[in-house]
C-alpha cells in the first residue's frame, strides 16, 4: 500500500511539474481560462479531498478504537456547545440592531451581526480558557513547592 501511495504521489508531482511549464504568463488577461490552470485546480481539489477523507477516517478510527476516548470527545463537544450557547446569549440584540441599521447598505442583517458577535465571544472565551489552562499549572508549581 505504501508503494502504491508513493507511486501515486510521484505521478501527481510529475504532472504538476509539467503543468507548471504550461502556465500562462501573469500579463495574460485570459490566464484564468488556461487548461493547465484548470487542471492544476483539479489536482488541488483531489488532493484536498483525499486529505480531508483520510483525516476524518483515521480520526474516527482512533476515536472508536480507544476505550474512553469517545466519552472524552463528547465532553469536549458538549463543552464547546455550552460556550457557543453562552456566547450567543451574550451577543446583544440591541447593539446588533443598531449595527445592522448603520450597515444596511452592505446587506448586514441583525442576525448576521449577532452571529458575528457570537463568533467573537466564542473566540474570546476560548482564548481566556486556553491562557488560564497554561498559567494555572505554572502558578501551582511555583507556589506548591
Amino acid at each position: 500500500m505504501n508503494k502504491l501511495i508513493k507511486i501515486a504521489l510521484i505521478a501527481i508531482g510529475l504532472i504538476a511539474a509539467a503543468l507548471w511549464f504550461f502556465m500562462p504568463s501573469a500579463d495574460d488577461p485570459d490566464a484564468i481560462n488556461s487548461g493547465a490552470m484548470n487542471f492544476m485546480f483539479i489536482i488541488m481539489y483531489i488532493l484536498l479531498a483525499i486529505a480531508v477523507i483520510a483525516t476524518v477516517f483515521f480520526g474516527l478510527q482512533k476515536l472508536l478504537a480507544t476505550p474512553g476516548s469517545l466519552k472524552k470527545a463528547l465532553f469536549g463537544i458538549g463543552g464547546l456547545a455550552i460556550v457557543v450557547a453562552i456566547s450567543y446569549g451574550l451577543s446583544s440584540g440591541e447593539e446588533a440592531k443598531e449595527v445592522a441599521e448603520s450597515m444596511s447598505n452592505l446587506g448586514a442583517t441583525e442576525g448576521t451581526v449577532k452571529n458575528i458577535g457570537m463568533g467573537l465571544n466564542v473566540f474570546f472565551i476560548l482564548t481566556v480558557i486556553a491562557v488560564a489552562l497554561m498559567v494555572i499549572p505554572g502558578l501551582k508549581k511555583m507556589f506548591v513547592k
